[in-house]
């Protein structure tokens, strides 16, 4: 009854913003389950084709870059043409890529308020769209197709820091996240999300950086692992995640939950 409950064999992935960070820490864990193909975007070629080049030599499945900007509708288009052309189906779509910006209220700027909801909320929006296709040739009743939004902890509690914009498109996928789930689980199409804290990465730098410090303020007392955004993601992606619609899992040691009162950048 539980055999190859996480398993992933044979299924085909696309995570956007899959060079590095928490997209490239889910690649990996989808190609350790045994996937077959994991499309993975970014805005860098270089960087891109080397995560793919790395990850495919590292497990049995292959890591296929696609390196194009998904920030505006024509670059959406072009990723789900690039994608359409190559798989009939598509089992799992990881909406990762994200952008953040911080600045005083007094002078927070329109720029960086439309480029990271553009990015965060918008992008995933149509992206979901316009892989809806091969996303519903993959998807029954006995295997849903499965499409997890990256969101944050940040879109659940309110961080110390001024990052306005990013706040705000957080918390909006989050919802966002509900409303898909609620219609497109008629189509065998589960959504639903992971909230990470603080994790190592170019967008969280304290945590890759500073990372004994920012550990002090975790109720698990340390800063998250390739294994633990892995792990989630596999649950969600897998036959154990079947029957999770429109959730969201906060991954970030207890900060939001097992502490309401701490604060800390995620």
């Amino acid at each position: 009854m539980f055999k190859d409950l996480f398993s992933l064999q044979g299924r085909v992935a696309v995570v956007t913003g899959g060079s590095r960070g928490i997209g490239k820490m889910i690649a990996a864990g989808f190609l350790n389950q045994g996937a077959a193909k994991v499309y993975i975007t970014a805005r860098k070629a270089p960087a891109c084709e080397a995560t793919a080049k790395e990850l495919t030599a590292q497990y049995g499945g292959e890591c296929i870059a696609l390196p194009i900007d998904i920030s505006d509708l024509a670059g959406i288009e072009m990723l789900a043409s690039e994608i359409k052309k190559r798989e009939p189906k598509l089992d799992i779509l990881v909406n990762n890529a994200g952008a953040a910006w911080g600045a005083e209220f007094d002078e927070f700027p329109e720029s960086g308020w439309d480029k990271v909801m553009n990015l965060n909320v918008k992008t995933p929006f149509f992206l979901t769209k316009a892989l809806a296709a091969p996303l519903r040739a993959a998807a029954s009743a006995q295997k849903p197709a499965k499409v997890i939004n990256i969101a944050s902890i940040d879109g659940i509690f309110v961080n110390p820091m001024e990052t306005y914009s990013y706040a705000a498109s957080k918390s909006g996928l989050i919802h966002l996240t509900r409303r898909m789930a609620a219609r497109l689980i008629k189509e065998n199409i589960n959504v639903t999300a992971i909230a990470p804290g603080a994790f190592k990465s170019d967008m969280n730098r304290a945590a890759r950086d500073h990372e004994d410090e920012v550990a002090q303020r975790v109720p698990a007392r340390r800063v998250g692992t390739d294994e633990d955004m892995a792990g989630v993601a596999i649950y969600l992606a897998s036959r154990a995640g079947d029957y999770v619609v429109g959730a969201t899992i906060a991954v970030d040691g207890g900060v939001v939950y097992a502490n309401p009162g701490l604060e800390i950048a995620g």
